[in-house]
C-alpha cells in the first residue's frame, strides 16, 4: 500500500471514530435529557399519586358537609369521616338489614331522631341524600356521646351494636369491678368496628387535616 492510500485509510478510520463518538455523545445527551424529564415528571406527579393512593386506601368525600355537621353538632370531623369509612368507605349502599346511605342509618333510627330533633317533613327517602344522611348520622353520634358521657368507645359501640347491648356490657363491666374497655364488647363485629373507626379517625386527622379542619 502506498503512502497516499495509507493516509486515506487513516483519515477514513479517524472519521469513522469521530462519527462513533458523536453518536455516543448524542446517546448520552438523550439519556441525560430523558432522565431529567423523568425526574421532573416524578416531582410533578408525586402529589397526584399520593392523592390517588389516599383516595383508594382512605377516601374522603362530602368534606364540606362533614365540616358543617361537625361544627353544628360539636363533633370531631375526623370521627364522622371515620364512621363513614367503617360503614361504607364513602360508597353509599343499602345494607341487607335496611341501613341506608354513607352512615348506614336505619329508617327507624332516623324516625326517632327526626322526632327528637323536631323535624316535621322527614321521609325515609331523604336518607338517600348524602347531606341528609350525614346530618342524621352526626346527630345520632352526638346523641350517643351525650348518653355515654362523651365516651367515644361506648358511643361507637352503641352506633354499631345498639344501646341496649352496650348498657348490658357496661353493667357487666361495673359488676366485675373494672372500667369498660374495648375488650368488654361482646360482639366481635362491634369490637372490630370500634377499633376500625378509631384507627380511621386518627388517619383522617393526619391525612386530611386541611380538608376537615381548614
Amino acid at each position: 500500500m502506498n503512502y497516499s492510500a495509507r493516509s486515506s485509510s487513516r483519515r477514513d478510520g479517524q472519521q469513522r471514530a469521530e462519527a462513533r463518538r458523536r453518536i455516543r455523545r448524542r446517546r448520552l445527551s438523550f439519556v441525560g435529557v430523558a432522565a431529567v424529564l423523568v425526574g421532573v415528571a416524578v416531582i410533578v406527579t408525586m402529589p397526584l399519586l399520593r392523592k390517588a393512593v389516599n383516595e383508594l386506601t382512605l377516601p374522603l368525600h362530602y368534606a364540606d358537609v362533614i365540616r358543617q355537621q361537625a361544627g353544628e353538632k360539636h363533633l370531631d370531623p375526623a370521627l364522622i369521616a371515620g364512621v363513614i369509612y367503617a360503614e361504607t368507605k364513602f360508597q353509599p349502599r343499602d345494607s341487607s338489614a335496611g341501613a341506608v346511605g354513607p352512615m348506614q342509618i336505619m329508617p327507624q333510627t332516623a324516625s326517632f331522631l327526626a322526632r327528637r330533633s323536631g323535624a316535621t317533613t322527614f321521609t325515609t327517602a331523604d336518607l338517600n341524600t348524602p347531606q341528609v344522611n350525614i346530618a342524621y348520622g352526626s346527630y345520632y353520634l352526638r346523641y350517643l356521646l351525650n348518653e355515654y358521657h362523651q365516651n367515644v368507645t361506648l358511643a361507637l359501640a352503641a352506633y354499631n351494636g345498639g344501646e341496649s347491648n352496650v348498657d348490658r356490657w357496661l353493667a357487666d363491666a361495673r359488676a366485675e369491678g373494672h372500667t369498660f374497655g374495648v375488650s368488654d364488647i361482646a360482639f366481635p363485629e362491634t369490637r372490630a368496628y370500634v377499633l376500625r373507626v378509631l384507627r380511621a379517625r386518627d388517619q383522617y386527622r393526619h391525612k386530611y387535616a386541611s380538608q376537615l379542619y381548614g
